[in-house]
Order: C-alpha cells, then structure tokens, then sequence
C-alpha cells in the first residue's frame, strides 16, 4: 500500500511541475469514500467542494464551476493529483466542464 502512495505522490509532482501558474488550479482530492475538489491561486484556497455537499462526483464539479463562476474564474488548470483521469476522477471533471469551467 506504501508503494501505490509514493507512485501516486511521484505522478503528482511531474504534474504539478507542468502546470505552470498562469491560472488558478483545480485540486482533485480521492479518499476511499469521498472526493474533494478545490480551486487554488498562489498556494491559497478560493473555491471547495466536496460530495458531503452534493450526492455524487459529477454534482461536486458542478457545483465547484458554480462557485468559480461566482468568484469571476473561468478558466483554470486541472490538477488530478496524481490519480489516474477515470472514474470519480473523470466524472469530476466532466461535471465542471458541464458547469461551465474551462481547462
């Protein structure tokens, strides 16, 4: 178990070393039960979400495009965290897509 978590903190860092800093950044957070999603600008937290606000993944990106919208942030950058772009993740980011947000 160890070994997936250093993996997953290895994909991480080469992602987030592209990513550049031009645009906000969508955070993806994958607990066993539940996924968190927030908008981050110079290492500070504008915008969260989570599914203890909404019923699924696919809620939770829209609800986090409703709230960036709000805050006038259209585009940003996603940041999957190092998980792979599939399931929770995927459906996350389809939703915030739906909502409006561009990356």
């Amino acid at each position: 178990m160890l070994e997936k978590q250093i993996k997953r903190q290895r994909r991480h860092k080469r992602v987030k070393a592209r990513i550049g800093e031009k645009y906000p950044r969508l955070c993806v957070f994958r607990s066993a039960n539940h996924i968190y999603a927030q908008i981050i600008k110079d290492g500070k937290t504008i915008v969260s979400a989570s599914d203890l606000e909404a019923k699924d993944p696919a809620s939770v990106g829209k609800l986090i495009a409703e709230k960036a919208l709000a805050k006038k942030i259209k585009q940003v950058v996603f940041d999957r965290g190092g998980y792979k772009y599939h399931g929770r993740v995927k459906a996350l980011a389809e939703g915030a897509r739906a909502g409006g947000l561009k990356f």
